[in-house]
Parts: C-alpha cells; structure tokens; sequence
C-alpha cells in the first residue's frame, strides 16, 4: 500500500507517517519547500514538496499513490490571516480532492474538527447533528466547515473519502497545549482563565488509530467523531496537581479576562502582533461550548481510546 500525507511534518501527520511506515505501507510525504522536517528526522519515505493548492505538484506527488490523508491545516485562533487560511483550508482541501480524483486514488480520509458542527451551547451531539448556529465564531471555524462540505460533495459524486472530526489533540510534543502544561510544570503557570470551559481530549496515538481504521473500513461519505471524553479546564489542573503536588493555578475572574481581551485585541492589529487574549480567543473560553458523543467510532470501528486521565497523566509523567 501507497500512502500520501498532507500535513506530513506537522504534531498529528508526523504521528501518522510514522504509524504507517510500521505497517509496512510506502509513504509519500507532502510538505512545503519551507516546511520544517524535524518531525520526520529517521524516518524512511519519499518527499515531495508543493504548495497545498498546486495541482500540479499535487498530481505528481500522487502517482502510484492508493490511499491520501489529508491532514495538512492553518489552525489559528485570535488574529489571523483570513486570507491565507481560506487558500489553505479550503482551497487546499479543494485541489487535494480534485488532484485524488483525477489520479485515481482508491481512498482519502480528511482530517476535519468537531467544530464544524458549531456553537452547540453545551449540547452533546453525534455525527448526525445538523449545524445550527448561523453564523461562524472564527475564521478557523468558518474554513473548517466549507472544507467539509466540500468533502461532502466529493462523497454525493462517488469519491470514497471519509472524514474524522477530532476534538482537542494531545499527546507529547503537541504544539498547542503542550507549552501549557509543561509551563505548569516548571511552576511558571500561576493563573490561568475559565476554569468551566469543557474540551474534548483526543491521544493523537488513538486519533491516528481511528484514523487508519477509518479509511480501512469506513463506507463513502462517512463521518467519526474521534473523542475520548472530556474535562474542564479546573479538572485538568486538579488532575495536574494531584500527579505533581504543584498548586492548582489561581483562576483570573471573566471580567478581567474579557476586559483584557477588549484591549489586546486593537493594540495586536495595530502592531500585527497575536496578543495571548483577542476577543476571539475570549469567546472561546467562555461563550462557546461544542461537546460530542463518539460512539460511531467505537461500535462500528471497534476504535478503543485510552481515557482522558491516562492521556493527560501521559503527559505529566513523561515530562
């Protein structure tokens, strides 16, 4: 089997790559000419390098190739470019879809979000769930979201592409809440905000299982939440403390942290500059909730994820 990974070098491609070289499958790994490959360092594949929405590399890089992994993404919140994330986030999917097509490739699988079924306020919901929010919180949401639709209608022509719609990614190295917590660690994190704020965790060793039990044996069209439960904010750092004896972080009250948020956001367009708070950011910790059910992906998949205390004790331990 020939496999090619968008997003190759990134926290969850590098982890994919690597889990299918032990399989035995040829790997083609598809970065940008910048990209930095530290991720892949020992690794045995072929590279090829293109932009995201360079058909033409993305054809070459295709030959011979049975199965594409699209994971590559901009996966930003707070100020970013809105424009470039739409060229890779939807454009890319676009002509990664388009360039499989035409070469023939037997399946793909897209790596997509829950967050494209929106502000669920708190609501649990499955892969059946119709999006009711109308508009979008976030550029990252709204490029998400036409993504998938786009994968979508892959799937109505025929394509055999499935999806994954993993929650919040964790695992070592991982380049989001890893600094968090390894900044918690060191004692350096002594306060922090919205301890109510629910996130789903996800190992990224049981996301890419899901993921290659996904393409293997899922139908045209088909979605999986990929999930193994979820914690607040306040038991993640309980759940910290108790492995560490370090002090839970003391919790900035919601005004403070909306009014900083108010602030930031202006002076970080002014100076092009990603502040820790933007209103964006803000509205995340406390006014959006997404929270989903995964058991698709166990029953029809027979996916088993370690739990979500594992996960994170994971991290502590090996800190």
């Amino acid at each position: 089997m020939k496999a090619l990974v968008t997003g190759a070098n990134g926290f969850t491609g590098s982890h994919l790559v690597r889990r299918l070289r032990a399989r035995g499958d040829a790997v083609v790994a598809y970065v940008r000419p910048t990209s930095n490959l530290s991720r892949l360092e020992g690794c045995d594949l072929d590279l090829a390098y293109g932009q995201i929405t360079d058909q033409s590399s993305l054809l070459q890089a295709m030959e011979g190739v049975d199965q594409v992994f699209h994971i590559a993404a901009y996966v930003e919140l707070g100020l970013v470019n809105a424009q470039q994330m739409d060229r890779v986030n939807v454009a890319g999917t676009q002509a990664v879809l388009a360039a499989a097509q035409a070469s023939g490739v037997k399946r793909m699988l897209h790596c997509s979000t829950i967050g494209i079924y929106g502000d669920t306020q708190g609501r649990t919901v499955d892969e059946t769930f119709v999006r009711q929010q109308q508009d979008f919180s976030s550029a990252y949401d709204r490029t998400k979201y036409l993504a998938q639709q786009a994968v979508d209608q892959a799937a109505q022509s025929g394509f055999h592409v499935v999806s994954v719609m993993p929650s919040g990614i964790f695992g070592l190295g991982d380049p989001h809440f890893g600094p968090v917590v390894q900044q918690f660690l060191k004692g350096g994190l002594k306060v922090w905000a919205a301890g109510d704020r629910v996130t789903g965790i996800v190992h990224v060793e049981d996301l890419v299982t899901g993921m290659l039990l996904a393409i293997d044996q899922g139908k045209v069209g088909d979605h999986f939440i990929l999930s193994a439960g979820e914690l607040t904010t306040r038991e993640m750092f309980t759940l910290f403390s108790q492995e560490t004896g370090i002090s839970v972080p003391r919790e900035v009250p919601a005004p403070l942290v909306r009014l900083a948020g108010s602030i930031l956001d202006p002076i970080g367009r002014w100076l092009n500059w990603q502040p820790p708070l933007s209103r964006e950011r803000v509205h995340y910790l406390y006014d959006r909730c997404v929270r989903v059910n995964a058991s698709k992906a166990r029953t029809h998949l027979g996916w088993k994820p370690r739990s979500v205390e594992a996960t994170l004790r994971e991290l502590v331990q090996a800190a």
